[in-house]
């Protein structure tokens, strides 16, 4: 079907990667467009010390292993990249991909007299392509911002721009209480893991250094500033809440235990009765198993001792996709005062560092380092020229459909947008999807179907998360249910394992849908 159709796609990290292999294996001819001159995507500038914090079983391709060579649990950052670029190379990806192209905009243009937009049909057919609809990609050149836009006429779009990236984020402050009255230097984790290790190793020489933030690189570049200043000129990490983190041996643990058997003690959009009882029956379980883990957490870290106990359950946390796995020395910087943790739920800036809420003296700094994640959800929107699109991605208070296809947007699709226990494995099963559908082998339900679907996840998830919930988040719990939809979709078996035993306690990893095409 349409094999003559053009399809763009947006960015070639990790998700363009995948969605230009499964494309091109249909017969398509895609278009990857990527703002930097290499592949990648986030692999391409990290700090010197980051590494893969989901075990590489979970983390690799379902058809391109991990080249023997690599053997550790949690390959480097580097490692990263030479992995993705051999598969790239190995697929023939690269002659597909315009570096150096920085998608501005892109606008959908229809051409029939009839209003595809108010029709329950998505696209007005259900399926991927429509003769009177296409979007308009509009290209800049990255080196040179001043040269002429090229546009480009698609039948299809495949957003994988990723979400951190691009637009940090960071809080706003009060008039003459931000960053603007700091002397020192402010930045965003964006910008300093954008730099040559040389770089940032000069800028924090000798520098006091506030990290702001308790997520993944908030306590990656905490650790790795303490080990270059020592407790002669310390690094304080500051931050609002307190988030269980794990060993690196825990997890490999952790991930072995998300199998069919926990799936059934979640509850589940649509559930029969049989399976509601099941699950109210052993969710006690759930409770056990995380108590257990918060009480070695406890145990192994001296939590207590610096107050760093969080407040809410670890099955929340990893239920809303926050992994975080601690730095080996992480609690070595604090003993030894080169790493000091600091809790407050508001600061400001003055002349001299910043001002914390119930402390007279300021936290004296020369640099401050904003970890606080990316606005991912302004950077989507702002790629759409039309501000109805704009609405719809704004307005979604649910996920997209099977985590990849919003229904009030016709002929897109978007990759790599959703959180998991590891992206590249969710990704990758959502690729094979958008392939099988852009190759005219399934439809899409209605509209209002496929809404109401998004909203019953929305209702289940929100039951378990409450506050912690993420509208982008594929619930690690519940990670091999939504890939059984994925392949019931495509008419593939979805019981992978080959005995009964194994279906129930074994952990699924990509190597088990390998042959799902």
């Amino acid at each position: 079907m349409g094999r003559d159709k053009t399809i763009a796609i947006i960015g070639a990290g990790i998700s363009g990667l995948m969605a230009c292999k499964y494309t091109l294996e249909k017969g398509f001819s895609p278009i990857v467009f990527e703002a930097r001159s290499g592949i990648g995507g986030v692999w391409t500038q990290t700090i010197e010390a980051t590494k893969l914090q989901t075990p590489k079983d979970f983390y690799q391709f379902s058809d391109f292993s991990w080249p023997p060579e690599v053997r550790g649990t949690y390959p480097d950052h580097d490692q990263v990249l030479e992995y993705l670029q051999a598969y790239a190379f190995h697929f023939n990806i690269l002659p597909r991909i315009k570096f150096n192209s920085k998608v501005a905009c892109v606008d959908y243009v229809t051409f029939s007299t009839e209003d595809e937009l108010s029709c329950d049909l998505w696209g007005g057919s259900g399926g991927p392509f429509s003769p009177s609809g296409k979007w308009n990609v509009t290209v800049g050149y990255t080196p040179d911002p001043s040269a002429p836009t090229q546009v480009y006429e698609v039948d299809f779009v495949i957003l994988c721009i990723g979400k951190y990236s691009d637009l940090p984020n960071v809080p706003d402050f009060p008039l003459n209480r931000g960053p603007q009255v700091f002397k020192g230097k402010v930045l965003h984790s964006m910008d300093y893991v954008a730099m040559h290790d040389n770089v940032a190793a000069e800028l924090i020489k000798e520098k006091q250094v506030t990290v702001i933030g308790f997520q993944k690189s908030a306590v990656d570049i905490a650790a790795h500033v303490a080990g270059k200043n020592g407790a002669s000129h310390p690094c304080t990490l500051l931050f609002k809440t307190v988030h269980w983190t794990v060993p690196e041996y825990l997890l490999p643990l952790v991930f072995r235990g998300l199998n069919r058997f926990t799936e059934f003690m979640v509850h589940k959009p649509g559930e029969g009765l049989f399976l509601w009882l099941l699950a109210l029956l052993l969710s006690p379980l759930l409770w056990i198993l995380s108590t257990a883990i918060e009480c070695y957490l406890k145990c192994v870290y001296p939590l207590k001792k610096y107050n760093m106990v969080p407040v809410h359950r670890f099955l929340k946390q990893i239920s809303s996709c926050m992994f975080t796995v601690l730095p080996a020395n992480f609690y070595d910087r604090v003993k030894d005062g080169s790493l000091l943790l600091k809790q407050s739920q508001s600061f400001s800036f003055c002349e001299k560092g910043l001002i914390i809420e119930g402390e007279s003296a300021p936290l004296l700094s020369d640099i401050v380092i904003f970890a606080t994640g990316y606005n991912s959800e302004e950077k989507l929107k702002s790629i759409f020229n039309s501000t109805f699109f704009q609405k719809c991605i704004a307005g979604s208070s649910a996920p997209f459909y099977r985590e990849c296809i919003h229904p009030r947007i016709p002929q897109l699709a978007i990759l790599g947008y959703i959180d998991s226990p590891s992206i590249l494995y969710s990704t990758e099963m959502r690729s094979k999807w958008l392939a099988h559908f852009l190759a005219g082998n399934l439809r899409l339900p209605t509209i209002s179907k496929m809404e109401e679907d998004v909203m019953e996840w929305e209702k289940c998830k929100r039951s378990y998360e409450k506050e912690s919930y993420r509208r982008f988040c594929v619930s690690s719990t519940l990670q091999i249910y939504c890939n059984d939809q994925i392949c019931k979709d495509m008419g593939c078996n979805s019981r992978r394992k080959n005995w009964f035993l194994a279906e129930l306690f074994v952990a699924y990893g990509p190597k088990d849908y390998k042959a799902v095409a």
